[in-house]
Formats: structure tokens, sequence, C-alpha cells
């Protein structure tokens, strides 16, 4: 029976085309460290999703987070502070808020529009209902001031 090569631990890490490096890889360096922490997405989830009537599991609710997360951050990739907060793996930065319905999930939207502030709705289909929204990763400072009436979801 052949034995089975141990891998090299000296041996740089080759990953195929399009694969990212593992996250306990990843370090910010110096002032790019700096910097990309103060980065942080915002994700806005519709509260009253998990509340009778709708009564959506949390899980379900919790997907539509995810759904728009990862929206924002695929549609901003290239954006420079997008790629920087991705460098963070796992010291990544996401804040939670709740909107207490679609009528403030809309207006959000709209009022971060209007700012030209980069985010994505997030629609569950069938339905066609506005579930959640996420911002691209931002410098707190500049989104803040919009999101600020809005309490962390519970």
């Amino acid at each position: 029976m052949a034995e089975a090569a141990l891998p090299n631990p000296q041996a740089p890490t080759c990953l195929p085309v399009g694969c990212s490096v593992p996250y306990g890889s990843m370090a910010a360096s110096g002032a790019v460290a700096a910097a990309a922490a103060a980065l942080v997405q915002y994700v806005v989830l519709r509260g009253d999703l998990a509340r009778p009537p709708q009564s959506w599991p949390l899980g379900a609710v919790v997907a539509q987070g995810c759904h728009a997360a990862l929206a924002a951050a695929h549609t901003h990739r290239q954006h420079p502070d997008t790629r920087a907060y991705l460098e963070l793996g796992g010291a990544m930065r996401t804040v939670v808020l709740e909107a207490p319905d679609e009528a403030s999930l809309t207006a959000l939207a709209e009022t971060l529009k209007q700012h030209s502030i980069d985010h994505e709705v997030w629609t569950e289909q069938p339905e066609n209902t506005a579930t959640c929204l996420a911002l691209r990763p931002y410098p707190k400072d500049q989104v803040h001031q919009h999101l600020k009436k809005f309490k962390l979801l519970k």
C-alpha cells in the first residue's frame, strides 16, 4: 500500500482561479488595516416579517439579510472600500438594523438613492416583496446619518 504524501507546510498554497484566500490567511497591514477597520456594512431587515401576521421563520428572515449583503458586496466588488472590507476576512464589521415595515424600508432605499449611497434592495420572489436592503461597505461616518433612526435588530 502506497503512503500518502504529506503537504509541505513551507510551500505556498495554490488556489484555483476565482477562489479566494481562506479567512485565516487574510491580514491587512499597516495603514490599509486601519482604513479598512473603519469600514462597516449595514444590513436593514424588515422586523415585521418575523411577527404576526407574517410570522416568517427566523432562518428565512436571516436568509434575506444574507442575500442582500452578498448582493451588495458582489455588485460593488470592484469598489476600493468593498475590496478592503473583504480583505478583513474574520474582522469584517456588519451592523444589522431593523426597519419596522416595508414602507420604511422603501423610504430608506429612496433616501439612499437620493444621496448616491450604493445599496441593494433584496426582493423575495415569487412574492415580489422587498424584505431587506444592504449597503456596500462604507466608512461609518459617511452613511450613519441616514441610518441612525433605525434600531439594532432584536
